[in-house]
């Protein structure tokens, strides 16, 4: 989805990816696909297989949760599509943990290749909408100990890009925690992307995906409706308002800037107040 990186980040992915080949016996055919920011390169491996590693910075890796991302998704109920763990193996190499996972390849596209917003309508039916909030439902009611969307990082952050306190209580559920349009697939539909699932407040994950659908106004307000159970409550609003306040925060970073406006005509009808002019990074 993401373009390929300078020169020594590329070879150093590449470099790791050949070390994943050989280390679980592997050939790979196709393309590279990059991820954000070059911290994953994936590719088909035979048919029916996906490659996928990812890099992290060995400060990060140390308070990495044992259960977390790909390998604690493979624990999930059937009900959740989603591609399956096959194998996975992690070494550490120049101040960098790699970890290398094994995936069932999942040969239909996903809705925008491209970026995680929405551009153009896809046509998905009725069955489609009643999968996902399926899978959403069947996936909030899984016990967890990762917390994805951080209590301490809204307290922070909701008065600096909402201009308003997180609450004291915050009704949380088992989120995906990056539900947008890339990482969703049509018919049949699977879920992909899962090394950010965990806790986050009720209602987070529709309110991010209805954020990413705001160039398509029919499939924005389809989003309202199929998970208006939960985003027309109070305890749903705090879940859209977290995923409006980190939209906002990749805003201040020059990120999304066509959507901007509509970010925050939504954050500021939810909050009844203006947003304040969030810090640039």
């Amino acid at each position: 989805m993401y373009s390929p990186p300078d020169d020594p980040t590329r070879e150093r992915m590449q470099a790791a990816h050949a070390e994943a080949l050989h280390r679980l016996g592997l050939h790979t055919s196709g393309p590279y696909a990059w991820g954000w920011n070059a911290r994953t390169i994936s590719s088909l491996a035979s048919t029916d297989h996906w490659l996928r590693i990812e890099a992290t910075p060995d400060d990060r890796a140390a308070a990495r949760e044992l259960d977390e991302g790909i390998s604690g998704a493979e624990n999930l109920p059937d009900a959740v599509p989603r591609p399956r763990l096959h194998a996975t193996t992690t070494w550490t190499k120049d101040a960098w943990t790699y970890t290398a996972d094994l995936l069932t390849h999942i040969p239909h596209p996903v809705i925008s290749p491209h970026t995680p917003e929405l551009r153009a309508d896809p046509g998905l039916d009725d069955r489609w909408w009643t999968e996902l909030r399926g899978a959403l439902d069947a996936l909030a009611t899984v016990p967890t100990g990762r917390e994805t969307v951080r209590t301490l990082w809204m307290r922070r952050t909701f008065p600096l890009f909402l201009g308003v306190d997180a609450p004291d209580r915050i009704e949380r559920e088992t989120g995906h925690g990056d539900l947008h349009w890339a990482n969703l697939t049509g018919t049949p539909l699977t879920v992909m992307d899962w090394e950010r699932w965990g806790s986050v407040p009720a209602g987070f994950d529709a309110g991010l995906l209805h954020a990413y659908s705001q160039r398509v106004p029919a499939v924005a307000a389809r989003v309202r409706a199929e998970f208006a159970h939960v985003l027309d409550t109070p305890t749903g609003r705090i879940g859209e308002l977290a995923a409006l306040c980190e939209m906002l925060q990749s805003v201040a970073r020059g990120e999304y800037t066509e959507i901007a406006p509509a970010l925050m005509h939504r954050a500021e009808a939810l909050t009844g107040r203006r947003l304040p002019v969030p810090p640039q990074r």
